[in-house]
């Protein structure tokens, strides 16, 4: 069975937020555990690029399409946050008459921040983590959860979870997804915490732009 990288990154997605367990989850989609954790690892190595079969180049490079048609993707894809990359892409083609490629869909969403990793890490037997926390505030996880309230529009939950304790250190209701969002949210559970500046914990993300910009960094 031969699967596209957006049917492999949907499995991802299916497996790790499953509620019955990775082998029984596998088990429904006829998917081998060794075959999953094949893909996985080349997913947390190189995202969706990592999926893809074959290093043949499209025609038409993610990045050359026009600023207006990246705008319909995102308008379109809030709109219709249950379809997949390949089933927006298909929308897209059949409704609006522009040809455009499921990968191209899931880099343009990557890129404004509207692709969530992976709910939880999944570790196959052979592997671990190499540097586990052993105390709390050693290193806080913070992500972006985000959702359209009927009425009033889109909405961001900005989070900071302990990586040690599992605790909800801060969180805050936002109307972006912007640098100075994941700043004072970050400084805010710094305050709360009571950390003194030289011991602030490591930080754990998705390494979406809004965490990655010099203007996220927290003072």
């Amino acid at each position: 069975m031969r699967l596209s990288a957006s049917e492999k990154y949907e499995i991802i997605q299916e497996v790790t937020t499953s509620e019955i367990g990775v082998k029984r989850t596998l088990k429904s989609f006829g998917i081998a555990r060794s075959t999953f954790y094949k893909w996985y690892q080349k997913y947390l190595e190189n995202g969706y690029d990592g999926l893809e079969t074959s290093k043949r180049i499209s025609k038409r490079q993610w990045n050359s399409i026009p600023e207006e048609q990246k705008d319909l993707v995102v308008e379109i894809a809030l709109e219709h946050t249950e379809l997949s990359s390949r089933e927006l892409a298909h929308k897209i083609t059949d409704e609006q008459g522009i040809f455009i490629s499921e990968s191209s869909v899931y880099r343009i969403l990557k890129q404004r921040d509207l692709i969530p990793a992976p709910n939880h890490f999944l570790l196959s037997a052979a592997n671990e983590f190499k540097d586990k926390t052993e105390f709390v505030h050693q290193m806080w996880q913070t992500d972006f959860t985000y959702f359209k309230v009927i009425g009033w529009g889109w909405y961001y939950l900005s989070t900071v979870l302990d990586d040690y304790s599992r605790y909800i250190i801060h969180w805050e209701l936002c109307d972006s997804m912007k640098a100075e969002d994941v700043k004072r949210t970050v400084n805010t559970a710094i305050e709360k915490a009571k950390l003194k500046s030289k011991a602030k914990p490591k930080l754990l993300s998705d390494n979406g732009s809004c965490y990655i910009s010099k203007n996220s960094e927290p003072t």
